[in-house]
């Protein structure tokens, strides 16, 4: 039985792709620059918001125009990242479970600290035991350093922990940190990327999270997955 649950953000428990794509289409365009499309910052995220505005202008694009870019992303998505995002299927229930089974809940995510702890309160008041996002001089995932983190914040060991997450970046963060990785196919990346990265395991609903961490679903919910 499995006693923490650290969780991926974007793409994971939010949908919050319709958000990003707007931000960055804002800035793009308020630079005079054509904008990415929203399939293009699909692929793109994941990395933190330096490397998407970065995939977004092209390898090629000075420093200058690069920090101009984030600066302008940044501030837009922090007046309008509730536009649209939403949580995906079945989380609310799963993580009111896990609260009630006591599970400690944790996000590592890549998205910048301030969005990320932003969006974690309005969405999840009181069901995350630990939030992190990008911090300066911190490494990212696929460093482990951050899931560690959160680990000993919850006093829990690798093996007693698993990392939820829908993309390259999780998958090996976990393996680098030693817990369970779990791959998701209802976020931004497919089931053949998930495999290929080498997760432990692949799900297609929230609810099948119970069966990894041993215990029975408290609840019987209806899940729409989405492709």
């Amino acid at each position: 039985m499995y006693k923490g649950a650290i969780f991926d953000l974007d793409g994971t428990l939010l949908n919050t792709l319709d958000d990003l794509t707007a931000s960055v289409q804002w800035a793009m365009t308020d630079m005079g620059l054509k904008p990415c499309s929203r399939e293009q910052v699909r692929d793109y995220i994941g990395s933190g918001a330096l490397v998407l505005c970065r995939r977004c202008l092209g390898e090629n694009a000075d420093e200058s125009t690069l920090k101009e870019l984030l600066s302008r992303f940044q501030a837009h998505y922090r007046e309008h990242l509730r536009d649209k995002t939403a949580p995906f299927p079945g989380i609310l229930e799963l993580l009111h479970g896990m609260k009630e089974k006591g599970v400690k809940r944790g996000v590592v995510s890549n998205k910048f600290s301030a969005a990320a702890q932003a969006v974690c309160a309005f969405y999840f008041p009181d069901l995350m035991d630990a939030v992190v996002g990008e911090e300066p001089g911190v490494a990212i995932k696929p460093a482990p350093d951050s899931l560690l983190a959160v680990m000993r914040r919850f006093g829990l060991t690798p093996d007693e922990c698993v990392m939820i997450g829908d993309s390259p970046q999780d998958i090996i963060a976990a393996r680098r940190a030693g817990c369970l990785s779990v791959g998701v196919t209802w976020g931004y990346r497919s089931r053949s990327v998930l495999e290929e990265a080498g997760a432990d395991r692949i799900i297609d609903k929230a609810s099948d999270l119970w069966i990894i961490l041993g215990m029975p679903a408290p609840i019987t919910e209806a899940e729409t997955v989405l492709s």
